[in-house]
């Protein structure tokens, strides 16, 4: 392990819950480095873009969404018949574009036959996620777009512990959308709603109650 990796390990390990890390000026091989290291702190988060490297240290509540929303999507995905792949917060990198990250969650839905068994996704070989899910109740994650934006991910979803937000690649930025792309039935307001309900009646009963309104919406 090189000196400057067991430096941002040492940084790392002191973040608190909820906070994040900033550094500069890191080179490709030494992020990919860190990448082999992160094992060893489940559910942080890293993106780099061209030397800049961020990590992020999630709260509790931060998986918990996550865990909500996808769990509404394999909902839709039963009640649509329509093929589902996740990949969880598997890292995307391009060393050709200088750039990487994790989403909190991300699954494939147009492009979900063409994941099916395969164990490693290659960018540019392979398509990157239909949708990318970030949860913001901590920390800013506006900086991760352009990275998105490179790598080709046409859509992301936003909640941050309150309000949701859909977004559409046009070009090389995102445009605010009401209804997702990948599941046209789904609206902001839906997503926000039933993560709200899971908060005070528990998830279960939130993604029966999801699964119930769109069944009466046929």
């Amino acid at each position: 392990m090189s000196a400057l990796t067991t430096d941002y390990l040492d940084l790392i390990e002191r973040l608190p819950a909820g906070a994040s890390l900033r550094l500069q000026n890191v080179g490709w091989d030494e992020y990919e480095h860190l990448l082999t290291q992160m094992e060893m702190y489940p559910g942080h988060r890293v993106s780099y873009d061209r030397g800049r490297l961020v990590v992020m240290s999630p709260l509790p509540e931060h998986e918990e969404y996550k865990e909500t929303i996808y769990s509404m999507v394999r909902v839709l995905s039963e009640e649509l018949g329509v093929a589902l792949e996740s990949r969880g917060a598997t890292t995307f990198k391009s060393k050709r574009l200088a750039k990487g990250l994790e989403p909190d969650t991300c699954f494939y839905v147009q492009n979900a036959a063409r994941l099916i068994g395969q164990r490693t996704i290659t960018l540019g070989i392979d398509p990157p996620p239909d949708v990318v899910v970030e949860i913001d109740t901590t920390n800013e994650s506006l900086h991760k777009f352009p990275i998105y934006a490179a790598l080709g991910v046409p859509e992301i979803w936003l909640y941050d512990g309150e309000r949701a937000y859909f977004y559409k690649l046009v070009g090389e930025t995102y445009d605010e959308i009401q209804n997702s792309v990948a599941f046209h039935v789904l609206t902001t307001t839906d997503l926000a709603q039933f993560v709200e309900q899971s908060k005070t009646e528990g998830q279960s009963a939130a993604l029966a109650a999801f699964r119930q309104a769109f069944r009466a919406r046929k």
